[in-house]
């Protein structure tokens, strides 16, 4: 009997690429919100909540969408994420009340943002043994730069036709685009493995646990030390870019297309730092990689941020945090297969995904809150440089799990 054909595997990545693109368009929400609140008469506040609740059901659906994509594989996921987030932004064009936006484009948006997201980045970890820390940046670079197509599109949208038809015409770009890619995706054939590749040896005398079950990975202190570095560089990326098009007009008093532009720039940071921060990290270690983005995330809070009154200090500013919040969108699912394997890897990284969740609460719920409060940004951003230095430590604390048999073996023989 003839074996299965494998398919060319970077066909896989750039499918998952177009898929992460459309995603992506949730980073260009800024664009939407000040035509959201001149329409509406809403909030800073009460605008911001869509977003952050779309981020949170994304996080959700991204567990069960882990689970059922470890058993019947990455297709159908993503046909049913995309068949969600088309008809949330299409709904969410009929909106009329502030209920109605949170239902479509924050739920059901987000619903299928989750089922959509997690299928590239478990397909193409699996087929990419061999470069996991690149690829997974790889995987992930087209959420990262979704809003650098989306975000100036959106906004000549939004001129000609208004802000809730913008959100018709993405909703089928969005429904053609995430199911047309999904049917190229599938998990490769068991026990396959690059050509002239084969697993790194383990040290002399270590026992290695190739997989670890979701209750396993949520035992070990390895996946709350990472699970609050994750926390920590992602609220604190989602605070800027969830207020990135304001902040630009407010702060460095740029117009509101010069303001669209930024956001459009703050995506080509946010995805190349997806691909720059994977590549370093397979070269020099994760580790140490997460060491520089955290002391490079706490320099641009405390020096750069708070004084962005130009054009070009602004434009550094939100580069130099969208660089380091898209690495921590890639050496997370790296570390996650690193630590705990492959064989779980879709529900085990929706658990760590839950991070992103908490930080889609923080990050954005904290900035507009001090913007309300005081009237600027910058207590905000001071926050977020102190916890930056706290993960510092925590990275260089971290370490891989130790099996529960080599704990053992150890304290047997002290």
């Amino acid at each position: 009997m003839a074996e299965p054909r494998v398919p060319n595997r970077w066909f896989i990545v750039l499918a998952g690429i177009v898929i992460q693109l459309a995603l992506g368009t949730v980073y260009a929400f800024s664009v939407f919100r000040n035509p959201l609140m001149a329409k509406f008469g809403w909030t800073v506040t009460q605008t911001t909540n869509a977003f952050t609740i779309t981020l949170v059901f994304f996080t959700v659906a991204m567990i069960f969408a882990g689970r059922w994509q470890d058993r019947v594989g990455p297709r159908i996921v993503a046909t049913v994420g995309g068949l969600l987030l088309g008809a949330g932004t299409l709904l969410a064009s009929q909106t009329s009340s502030l209920m109605m936006l949170y239902l479509s484009y924050g739920v059901l948006g987000g619903l299928g943002i989750g089922f959509a997201y997690v299928t590239p980045i478990a397909t193409i970890v699996k087929w990419f043994p061999d470069m996991r820390g690149l690829m997974t940046g790889l995987a992930v670079f087209g959420f990262g730069a979704g809003s650098l197509i989306f975000a100036p599109l959106a906004a000549k949208l939004i001129v000609s036709y208004g802000v809730l038809t913008t959100f018709a015409i993405l909703g089928v770009i969005f429904l053609v685009a995430v199911t047309g890619s999904a049917q190229a995706l599938q998990n490769p054939p068991a026990g396959w493995r690059p050509a002239g590749w084969n697993p790194p040896e383990p040290k002399p005398g270590t026992l290695v646990k190739a997989d670890y079950a979701p209750t396993e990975m949520l035992s070990t202190l390895s996946f709350w030390m990472l699970w609050v570095m994750y926390l920590f560089g992602e609220a604190a990326g989602l605070m800027v870019i969830s207020q990135a098009s304001p902040m630009g007009q407010e702060v460095a008093k740029l117009s509101k297309e010069a303001a669209a532009a930024a956001v459009g720039l703050l995506a080509i940071f946010n995805g190349l730092g997806r691909i720059l921060w994977g590549w370093v990290s397979d070269r020099v270690g994760r580790v140490y990689t997460l060491v520089a983005m955290f002391l490079l995330l706490a320099a641009d809070m405390f020096l750069v941020l708070p004084r962005a009154a130009s054009y070009g200090t602004f434009v550094t500013g939100i580069a130099l945090a969208a660089l380091s919040f898209g690495g921590y969108l890639a050496l997370l699912p790296a570390l996650t297969a690193d630590y705990f394997g492959t064989k779980n890897y879709g529900l085990n990284y929706g658990w760590m995904f839950t991070a992103y969740g908490a930080a889609s609460i923080f990050g954005p719920g904290v900035i507009a809150r001090v913007k309300e409060a005081t009237g600027n940004y910058t207590a905000a951003l001071y926050i977020y440089a102190a916890l930056a230095l706290i993960g510092v430590i925590l990275a260089l604390l971290t370490r891989p799990p130790v099996p529960k048999e080599e704990a053992g073996s150890s304290t047997k023989a002290a």
